[in-house]
């Protein structure tokens, strides 16, 4: 027979008129479908309070009234980075009540907030903004086949330790409000530095450097010569080489040879990695490498995993992410040349 943990009123009524008219309770409990059990604590309960109605068990008390909850709200919003522990320790001082942080933390998500990673992007200045929107602009009515001749370039880093844990308290789709950002320029610790392109259709070989200073010279030596020169010849004149704005890549000597092999260079946009699909990539395989292995051993051991990683990239991935630009276009127009979800 099945049990059930709360028996509704009407039930509970039904079953007392049943026992009232003589009936036994393993007659009831087997013309209900119920543990006999049920129906005896049932019976029990109306010869004591007089009512088939069931009471209500108020549970546990509230350790926090609606004005503590809009306190905790309120200084999680007002310092994002405060863990549940100190906004605990706060209210307790306000309060003189002893709250834990594990309270603390159920009713922040009741109020809608939650504490993921903030966003790490490059800060954008009034400039980069503007120019944002004029490139946006230009390019929201390319085609497919516009985009399908432009080999997306990047140096990405990866580290052997990541970056450190830190949390923010911020409401559900807000991850790119400007309040939920982190803006900065470098990341520390020891790892390798790479070069990689992709296109609509395929990836181009992964270069890896052999240190971490890249100069314009040796941008040229590097990837100039034995990557885009070759893959410009395979593809024709319709080629389209994207490369960021870094001082290297605007450096003469990088210059006369894009223009010496007829090598037509994408404008690009000034720290708007958001904008590169390229940069999507490097964070798929950072995340397939810390799934693979927990603790890299050495920078060796992370150079072999991406080249490994970086020749099963899925075709379906790389794509999606080319066939993007247009929404990347389309999403910078809609928050006014800010930071996009991408």
């Amino acid at each position: 027979m099945a049990r059930k943990n709360h028996l509704d009123d009407f039930t509970r009524g039904r079953m007392i008129e049943k026992l009232e008219e003589g009936r036994t309770v393993t007659s009831v409990a087997a013309e209900f479908e119920i543990n006999k059990s049920d129906i005896s604590r049932a019976w029990k309960s109306f010869q004591t309070t007089g009512t088939s109605v069931r009471k209500v068990d108020g549970g546990r008390p509230r350790t926090t009234t609606a004005g503590d909850d809009r306190y905790i709200t309120l200084q999680a919003k007002r310092g994002q980075r405060q863990s549940a522990s100190v906004i605990a320790q706060q209210l307790s001082t306000a309060t003189g009540r002893q709250v834990s942080r594990f309270t603390v933390a159920r009713r922040l998500h009741k109020g809608g907030l939650f504490a993921p990673r903030p966003e790490r992007c490059l800060p954008l200045k009034v400039d980069d903004r503007r120019h944002r929107l004029q490139w946006c602009i230009e390019h929201k009515n390319w085609t497919t086949d516009q985009w399908s001749r432009v080999l997306f370039t990047d140096e990405s880093r990866f580290s052997i330790r990541s970056d450190s844990l830190v949390l923010i308290w911020r409401e559900i789709r807000t991850r790119f409000y400007t309040s939920n950002i982190k803006e900065r320029h470098t990341y520390g610790g020891p790892g390798v530095l790479v070069w990689g392109g992709i296109m609509l259709n395929g990836i181009i070989e992964l270069h890896i450097f052999d240190r971490e200073s890249v100069t314009g010279d040796r941008y040229c030596e590097e990837v100039l010569l034995p990557h885009v020169r070759l893959f410009r010849g395979a593809i024709g004149r319709d080629f389209i080489f994207m490369v960021d704005n870094a001082p290297p890549h605007r450096n003469i000597a990088v210059q006369e040879m894009l223009e010496g092999e007829d090598i037509t260079r994408m404008d690009w946009l000034t720290y708007s990695r958001d904008f590169n699909p390229i940069e999507h990539v490097s964070d798929a395989m950072g995340r397939r490498i810390a799934a693979r292995l927990h603790h890299l051993e050495n920078t060796q051991q992370l150079k072999q995993m991406l080249i490994k990683e970086w020749v099963l990239l899925p075709q379906e991935m790389l794509h999606q992410l080319v066939l993007s630009m247009r929404t990347r276009c389309e999403a910078t127009i809609a928050v006014r040349r800010g930071h996009i979800p991408y």
